[in-house]
């Protein structure tokens, strides 16, 4: 199994999708079907990451300055955009454990779920937050965002022995991986929490489909490879072990790809007991 800091190299910087909220000239493409990761990334330009995480940390830092209400994903908003299913399963599960939250975000950037949550933060009694990145977001992470509920890390390990997690979080970021299976299955050894998959892509198809992704230059010139899931076999492969106990998707639009038509979809999981 990959350990984080190879899986760091294949892993992109954060989900540029979140950020659009309707189809437009010059917005998010999705470009060919590949049969292997080597063969995508060959077709993918790459992307500037030192500039990426430039500007994910300047967004940011105006939002915990009161100088912009949100950002996600180096995008800055005038409002908070909440993505109330993933804080109505982090609620539920602090209710079943006395008001105590801990959670482990993987592919968290620079805190932005975490300060999505944070309007809902009074209602707990403890609230651990522990986001698993590459190593540079954590180095940055822990110079200007750290305190005493969220914490960053650059593998799985750390983050599960440092607080072990009653939840984790998954937003946007299983599709970027080269192979996501494996790190759920890591996950899974390593902690009986249950399990919040958000904003993925997921279509009908019976076979998962891996694209090459295409920024909008208005955010940065990039390309990469992505997963289009199947959402049949997306939910197989976490059978054994989870339990499904409810789907949902953003229903803004419809998005397409090569494999055909696809949802930002969304599913809350038990662990098996």
């Amino acid at each position: 199994m990959k350990g984080w800091r190879s899986l760091a190299r294949d892993f992109t910087p954060p989900v540029l999708l979140r950020a659009f909220r309707a189809p437009a000239a010059g917005s998010i493409r999705f470009v060919g079907k590949f049969p292997n990761w080597r063969t995508a990334l060959a077709a993918s330009r790459g992307y500037d990451s030192d500039l990426i995480l430039q500007k994910t940390r300047d967004a940011a830092l105006k939002v915990a300055r009161g100088e912009a209400a949100y950002e996600r994903d180096s995008v800055l908003f005038e409002h908070v955009e909440f993505s109330f299913p993933v804080i109505a399963a982090l609620l539920r599960h602090a209710c079943a454990d006395n008001g105590r939250l801990r959670v482990l975000d993987f592919g968290g950037s620079l805190g932005t779920s975490y300060r999505q949550f944070k309007a809902f933060r009074a209602s707990l009694t403890e609230l651990q937050w522990s986001i698993v990145e590459q190593p540079r977001y954590v180095e940055c992470g822990r110079t200007h965002f750290e305190n005493e509920e969220l914490r960053f890390f650059d593998n799985i390990s750390a983050a599960v022995s440092f607080a072990k997690p009653t939840a984790v979080l998954f937003s946007g970021v299983l599709q970027y991986l080269e192979d996501p299976r494996s790190v759920l299955r890591e996950i899974a050894a390593l902690t009986s929490a249950a399990l919040i998959v958000d904003r993925t892509y997921c279509s009908a198809s019976t076979d998962d489909v891996l694209t090459v992704q295409l920024v909008p230059p208005s955010i940065y010139d990039a390309s990469y490879p992505c997963w289009i899931f199947s959402r049949t076999k997306l939910l197989h492969a976490l059978a054994d072990q989870y339990h499904l106990v409810a789907p949902f998707k953003d229903t803004t639009h419809s998005w397409n790809g090569p494999g055909g038509a696809f949802d930002l979809a969304g599913f809350v999981f038990d662990r098996k007991l």
